[in-house]
């Protein structure tokens, strides 16, 4: 995926692999604090189960993704809740929201200063935005095999590498620039379980633009070969372990 682009998330597989994305996301809703009456947008709302836990606080929350297989499994999971397909970066229509939440989807998205000003659009004066993403040095050993992996075999990483993961103080400083005052960030290191499928899940699961359009041998060998370098490193007595870096922020529209 490359900048300005978005997967369409095969739905039922991201709820059956990556079901720890929302388990560790419910601290964000914490920081969110929604309140009875509030108006919420679940900004890449994924399959709806956080959009579901900021409804359970009493708050009138509508669920966005770009991803259109997300927004129908969100849909089919929780009929009694809104949806829509709405690209992060143009939240056209989308107004007069008391808060905006976001958990693990604005590293997707290259041009943050659009979102920023997506979001800061969408807000009432006073209103919060609160989203953790990937920070600085996020899967660090993960994303240096990859794009060796691929020069190995003299294939051309440009374009193939969706994320983006910034300092906390280029965040905040762009937050900033964008109309917001920042009064909560941080940034902080999350050793993370990837359940039982391990490495090579993952890697099909998050980082598939890098391996799109290979041969079906080449993009196995690539698997393998990221698998077995980032072993001693990732593999623990209880299994695999993603070397996630969050980085998590609450902001006032000014």
């Amino acid at each position: 995926m490359t900048a300005g682009e978005s997967r369409d998330w095969a739905a039922a597989t991201y709820d059956e692999s990556a079901g720890y994305v929302s388990r560790f996301g419910e601290d964000v809703v914490e920081l969110l604090d929604p309140r009875p009456g509030e108006k919420v947008l679940d900004l890449g709302c994924g399959t709806g189960d956080l959009t579901r836990g900021i409804s359970s606080r009493g708050a009138r929350v509508t669920g966005v993704d770009a991803s259109p297989r997300m927004i129908s499994r969100a849909a089919e999971k929780y009929p009694d809740l809104r949806f829509e397909v709405c690209d992060a970066r143009r939240l056209n229509g989308f107004s007069g929201f008391d808060a905006v939440f976001s958990n693990a989807v604005l590293h997707w998205v290259r041009e943050a200063r659009q979102v920023i000003s997506a979001v800061y659009s969408s807000l009432n004066p006073g209103g919060r935005f609160v989203a953790e993403l990937g920070g600085r040095g996020n899967v660090r050993s993960i994303e240096r095999e990859l794009e060796e992996a691929l020069a190995e075999r003299r294939i051309s990483t440009s374009g193939r590498n969706p994320w983006y993961f910034p300092s906390l103080s280029e965040y905040a400083g762009l937050l900033e620039e964008g109309g917001f005052e920042v009064n909560y960030a941080t940034l902080f290191d999350r050793p993370t379980p990837i359940g039982d499928e391990g490495i090579e899940r993952w890697l099909e699961v998050f980082a598939g633009s890098f391996l799109d359009g290979l041969p079906g041998d080449t993009r196995r060998e690539v698997v393998e070969s990221v698998a077995a370098k980032v072993r001693p490193e990732l593999l623990t007595a209880e299994g695999w372990v993603a070397d996630y870096r969050r980085l998590r922020v609450r902001a006032v529209r000014r």
